[in-house]
């Protein structure tokens, strides 16, 4: 065989190869993508935010002790029913008493040196005036000297008059503190209520509330008519929320049954800040108040609870699932209807090229990704605003499917026995 021949052999079987290849790769291409496909159509749509929190009563009172003195009587027990003015306890009252004698006491000593202070004012005076007169009517009788000592006596004795006076004042300011200590020996009600948390025992020693207040805190009257429940919300949510919200409230307590309720008021500031594993990281969470409208008799403070408050709905709207909405760059579009057009932004703008959209499902089983505008979202739906018609065909799943799917992609749409739970979703 000749040199001539061989090579042109072995170019035929290389451009073969080369066919044989471009042929597979070109199947492989064609290959449809297994997908769930759904018909755009009208749904309710109901969006929410849930978090969870502790009810606790609207209104409650931490009762402590303004004076240090043991315990002498205890007339409640925890979870009674009290009324504002009802006797609660008796703080033994032996040391505040004493207090009170004393200064009592002290104010008596006051106003005798008072009245003697008095005393000595008007004979110096009288003193100085007499001799004021015998000068003028013989000068000769009483001298400078003697005149300007009668003088310094009488304002000497005036300017004690005066502290005397004040001296009675300071006494009488001390008996008035020491009467006030002694009634706060005896504490009563603030307000109507129940008692739901009692710290102390008979016998032991109550301590100023200045001092250390939770340590002084000796008991808690709450009114039960009204609950809230206090649920901490992330601050990406509590912007969507707002004073007057319905509300559906779980109570662990009562598993079974679900309570209405209504945000009442939102935190103006964050109530925490915990850091996360990353340092630069803080979650941050506002504090929302949500009263419950029908409490069950059975309620407790401090019971976990878990709050839907519900911040928007639509009836009868052009909706998607959530796991269709998926995100390409602006650039890979095609042009025509399915492109951005000017003035139709896209809601979220993941990057400066990126827009959100669905894949829509063609005649030809190829798909063409269409930008849409979405609004509110509900459990597992978004609603429609603008890109899409009711009607059309989109591909609704899988997740997977969606995240690799390309412009002009054959489709193959899965049987209902072939059809795969989705391995997650976009929210």
């Amino acid at each position: 065989m000749s040199k001539g021949l061989k090579y042109g052999i072995g170019g035929a079987v290389i451009v073969a190869v080369a066919v044989l290849g471009v042929v597979s790769a070109k199947r492989n291409q064609t290959k449809p993508v297994e997908v769930r496909t759904e018909a755009v159509e009208s749904r309710d749509l109901v969006a929410s935010v849930t978090a969870s929190g502790q009810i606790q009563p609207r209104t409650k009172v931490d009762v402590s002790a303004d004076v240090t003195g043991r315990i002498v009587r205890l007339a409640v027990k925890e979870g009674d029913m009290v009324k504002k003015g009802q006797f609660l306890l008796q703080i033994d009252p032996e040391q505040v008493t004493a207090v009170l004698q004393r200064s009592e006491a002290a104010l008596a000593s006051s106003r005798a040196q008072s009245a003697q202070a008095r005393a000595n004012l008007l004979q110096s005076q009288r003193n100085y005036q007499r001799s004021v007169e015998i000068r003028k009517q013989s000068p000769q009788l009483v001298s400078d000297e003697e005149l300007e000592q009668l003088k310094t006596q009488f304002e000497v004795a005036e300017a004690q008059a005066e502290a005397a006076k004040y001296s009675v004042d300071q006494s009488i300011a001390s008996v008035r503190d020491a009467r006030q200590a002694l009634t706060r020996t005896t504490i009563s009600a603030p307000m109507t209520g129940k008692i739901t948390r009692l710290n102390v025992e008979e016998g032991e020693t109550a301590i100023m509330g200045t001092l250390n207040r939770d340590a002084a805190t000796l008991l808690t009257i709450s009114d039960m008519s009204v609950f809230e429940t206090k649920v901490k919300v992330d601050e990406t949510d509590v912007a969507r929320i707002s004073v007057g919200d319905s509300a559906l409230i779980q109570i662990d307590a009562f598993p079974d049954t679900t309570f209405v309720g209504r945000v009442v008021e939102i935190s103006n500031s964050s109530v925490n800040r915990t850091a996360s594993a990353n340092a630069g990281d803080q979650a941050i969470d506002y504090e929302v108040r949500v009263e419950l409208l029908n409490p069950p008799t059975d309620t407790r403070p401090d019971f976990s609870a878990t709050a839907k408050i519900v911040t928007a709905k639509r009836t009868n709207t052009l909706s998607i699932p959530i796991i269709a909405l998926t995100v390409r760059e602006n650039e890979s579009l095609p042009g025509g209807d399915s492109a951005v057009t000017v003035g139709r932004q896209p809601t979220v703008q993941v990057g400066k090229r990126d827009v959100e959209g669905v894949f829509i499902v063609g005649a030809d089983n190829t798909v063409s990704f269409r930008a849409v505008k979405v609004g509110i979202a509900g459990e597992r739906h978004f609603e429609v605003l603008e890109g899409l018609k009711a009607g059309e065909t989109i591909v609704a799943g899988t997740y997977q499917a969606i995240r690799e799917l390309k412009d002009g992609a054959m489709i193959r749409t899965a049987k209902p026995d072939e059809k795969k739970p989705a391995s997650g979703s976009k929210s």
